[in-house]
């Protein structure tokens, strides 16, 4: 849906976060770009006072840094603040994981099947916004089976920080045949039961994950130009 497009007045600051989330997530908004309400709020057919709410809670997310009477910015990607959300993403998915292992039924178990296929035909089409789609339902079984809705609010805050990074750089970081074969061993031992096990695995990948992204700041990939102001 384009940033642009009118926004209907019963969904507000909800459908604004959505966008903003979204469109920071794409890159369509980079990182250190300044953000004004009244810009924003005339772009979407809006007050300024559902856009201010929309833009405090991207800062309370990490998208968004304000300093008040200064800027609203973009949030610049940050290796320190990437490892530390990398770290908390790693320990809730291995709990959800470890958590859902034991109550999970077959009917679970073949929605991680599908999504890693659609993933998989993704990956094949190179169609970033699909296969991090796909990627969110197979991890989105294991989160739903735990039950933990404190859990799950922090793993769906935290995730978009993360995404933003795998949408600029999805060929390097998911797009390869080892993710879908890690989703399909992870399957198997979801399978067999095993919450440890598969717990231990889904650290594995997360760490994996956490180097690759590594590298790419050691390369300089994310380096964006200054922010004035």
């Amino acid at each position: 849906m384009s940033l642009d497009h009118p926004v209907s007045r019963r969904l507000l600051s909800d459908e604004v976060f959505d966008r903003l989330r979204d469109s920071i997530v794409r890159g369509e908004l980079v990182p250190g770009e300044k953000v004004k309400d009244s810009e924003l709020a005339e772009r979407l057919g809006l007050s300024r006072t559902p856009v201010r709410e929309a833009l405090a809670r991207l800062v309370d997310i990490g998208l968004v840094e304000a300093k008040p009477g200064v800027y609203t910015r973009i949030t610049t990607l940050n290796r320190h603040d990437v490892e530390k959300t990398l770290s908390v993403l790693r320990a809730l998915d291995q709990l959800a994981i470890e958590t859902a292992v034991p109550v999970m039924t077959e009917g679970h178990l073949q929605q991680m099947r599908q999504a890693n296929r659609d993933f998989e035909r993704a990956v094949a089409a190179n169609d970033t916004a699909a296969a991090l789609a796909a990627d969110d339902r197979y991890h989105a079984v294991p989160i739903a089976a735990a039950d933990n809705p404190v859990l799950s609010r922090i793993v769906e805050q935290l995730h978009p920080q993360i995404h933003r990074i795998l949408h600029r750089k999805f060929s390097t970081l998911l797009g390869g045949r080892n993710t879908i074969e890690h989703h399909d061993r992870l399957i198997d031992v979801c399978t067999a039961g095993d919450a440890r096990a598969a717990a231990e695995l889904s650290g594995q990948h997360w760490s994996e994950l956490g180097g690759h992204i590594n590298r790419l700041f050691d390369t300089n990939q994310f380096a964006e130009p200054p922010a004035t102001g």
